[in-house]
């Protein structure tokens, strides 16, 4: 298990990792508090079609004291890189140095219908805005030392990368086999931090059956299909919702000795912080509060 010491921002063993759209902002601000309280070291909030992930890290900023805040991820074709250069400085004045800066192509599917850009090739694009967020102006105080930047890296160009103009990599949607994977491309100084959905339903079909609701909209975007091909996985996995041996890889259900087994495995394959994503056992979109009490490191 990796020493914590090395990294370059005091993340924690363990986060969470949570859509948080459909709740008002009242109640994301006690979940973090809350969060915060029980002692994980960093909360992810993602962006995809709600709200801005920035605005909502800067009101949860100020609502909290100690927890890192990290983009999990915030999309380069959502900003232009002197904008998005301008959204990490300023975030990170406004939390006194908490952010983690996840940074991700997005998907083809998602980029060009729904926000009419064109999609490039995902390596030279986000190498071009790695190298214009570096050199974009700005004119107001920087933190020091800066925010970290992770990539949402799956295969092994796009880690590659990662370890070279990044400081590590946040995949999501992988296996634990994955991390192992990622760590010996990243190399052993750069930060890893895997997603691991979590569920707290011990029965296999119930437990199943609610995975599959929340693996739908994944197992449609082809970034993730052809990463699980290269681990081993095949096309009639990805059907009727994905396979059972596809959905008990990428989601940990079962009781808590079961989960915090899988959240180790990641631990032992290198990673430094795993952000958990706690389901909720109804299948709706959001935080499981059970989950988060059950596996809490206070």
């Amino acid at each position: 298990m990796r020493d914590p010491d090395h990294l370059p921002i005091s993340m924690g063993k363990l986060g969470i990792w949570t859509m948080l759209d459909n709740y008002p902002y009242q109640d994301c601000v006690a979940l973090a508090q809350n969060v915060e309280q029980k002692g994980y070291g960093t909360l992810w909030v993602p962006e995809a079609f709600g709200r801005d992930p920035f605005v909502t890290l800067t009101l949860l900023a100020r609502e909290t004291q100690n927890i890192k805040l990290a983009t999990g991820i915030a999309n380069i074709y959502a900003r232009d890189p002197m904008a998005m250069n301008a959204a990490r400085n300023s975030l990170d004045e406004i939390c006194g140095g908490r952010l983690i800066l996840g940074l991700g192509v997005s998907h083809s599917e998602i980029v060009s219908p729904v926000r009419k850009h064109e999609y490039g090739k995902p390596l030279s694009t986000m190498r071009a805005y790695l190298e214009a967020m570096e050199q974009a102006p700005y004119q107001a105080p920087v933190s020091e030392p800066r925010s970290p930047v992770l990539l949402a890296a799956l295969r092994e160009k796009m880690l590659g990368l990662a370890g070279e103009q990044a400081d590590g990599a946040h995949p999501y949607f992988v296996t634990t086999e994955h991390t192992a994977r990622a760590r010996e491309i990243l190399g052993p100084d750069k930060i890893l931090a895997p997603e691991q959905k979590v569920l707290l339903v011990k029965d296999a079909g119930e437990a199943r059956s609610i995975a599959r609701k929340f693996m739908t909209l994944y197992l449609g975007l082809q970034n993730y299909r052809n990463n699980l091909l290269t681990l081993g996985f095949n096309e009639s996995d990805f059907e009727d919702g994905g396979s059972n041996r596809l959905v008990d890889a990428i989601v940990a259900w079962g009781d808590e000795t079961t989960i915090l087994k899988r959240i180790e495995e990641h631990w032992q394959n290198g990673a430094d912080h795993v952000c958990i994503q706690p389901l909720r056992p109804d299948g709706e979109p959001g935080f499981d509060p059970k989950a988060i009490a059950a596996f809490a490191p206070n």
